[in-house]
């Protein structure tokens, strides 16, 4: 008798794992991000129709989502036996989708990706190379590894939107500032994921700041982290003169402030959770924030 047969999987559970495993939400994000960014930074924001319409702006943005999608897909290819520890009600890969057909997908969203970058200019694709190819060493390797792996996510996130002034120059400094912001926000929030996963991933050899310092350590470290992030921001406020900027980063202190307060407290996997959720909170806030920048 076979009694580890394994479960029928439905077209319905196929379709919600997939959407799971690219992480749809995120992706939706990324692409409202990037339009936002087009349109309140760069601009004009009077021709935000024409700007909508315009197929540069949808290849290059497509582009990205897909590179994104396919990150996502490498990054659980290589993570399920930490998922199954972390994250078992998410783990997508050999329970919905063969580990074959992910790594299929991950091609080619890839090459879909870099060629749809390449119909913008080839700036745009040779970043979007850059990015396919540190996304891999990352799932692959950095991960594991103390920092480098959170710095590489942030900044990718940052890139996500710096992209955008290769092909659309203006107003540089100001997409620059929101770059920065989102590189900082992530980097904190890819801290705290770490401690929230410490479990999962000491179990398999990963070597994140966690596991190496310990908890206490890693926070001291964030505290540090968020300093430099508040400071940052003011320093290029105040060098572009932009007095409205700062008070709306002034404001931006509170929740900051507030998720401080509560990573001093923290110290269970569900405490961290609700910290990155916060962080999640917090980066839309910020982006909020560009209707009046």
């Amino acid at each position: 008798m076979n009694v580890s047969a394994r479960p029928k999987v439905t077209l319905r559970d196929f379709i919600t794992g997939s959407v799971r495993l690219v992480r749809m939400t995120n992706l939706v994000i990324v692409a409202i991000t990037q339009y936002l960014t087009r349109i309140l930074l760069i601009g004009p924001r009077a021709d935000w129709r024409h700007i909508i319409a315009d197929p540069d702006m949808f290849f290059l943005s497509l582009s990205t989502v897909c590179i994104a999608a396919a990150g996502y897909i490498i990054n659980d290819y290589f993570d399920v036996k930490i998922d199954i520890v972390n994250k078992p009600e998410r783990v997508v890969v050999g329970r919905y989708l063969k580990r074959r057909w992910a790594m299929g997908a991950h091609q080619v969203l890839n090459v879909f990706g870099a060629l749809l970058g390449l119909l913008v200019s080839h700036w745009v694709f040779l970043i979007n190379v850059f990015s396919i190819t540190l996304l891999w060493f990352y799932s692959e390797r950095f991960k594991r590894k103390p920092f480098i792996g959170n710095f590489i996510v942030s900044l990718l996130t940052g890139f996500s939107l710096l992209i955008l002034t290769v092909y659309f120059p203006a107003n540089r400094h100001l997409v620059f500032i929101y770059a920065v912001f989102s590189f900082f926000i992530s980097l904190i929030r890819e801290i705290i994921k770490d401690m929230e996963d410490i479990r999962g991933d000491a179990a398999h050899g990963c070597r994140t700041l966690p596991i190496i310092w310990g908890i206490r350590r890693t926070k001291t470290f964030l505290y540090s982290v968020v300093s430099l992030f508040v400071v940052t921001l003011f320093l290029m406020a105040k060098v572009l003169e932009n007095n409205l900027l700062s008070i709306l980063f002034i404001l931006l202190l509170l929740p900051i402030g507030w998720l401080v307060f509560r990573l001093m407290k923290s110290d269970t996997r569900r405490d961290f959770k609700e910290l990155s959720t916060l962080c999640k909170l917090i980066m839309l806030l910020g982006l909020l924030t560009m209707i009046w920048a």
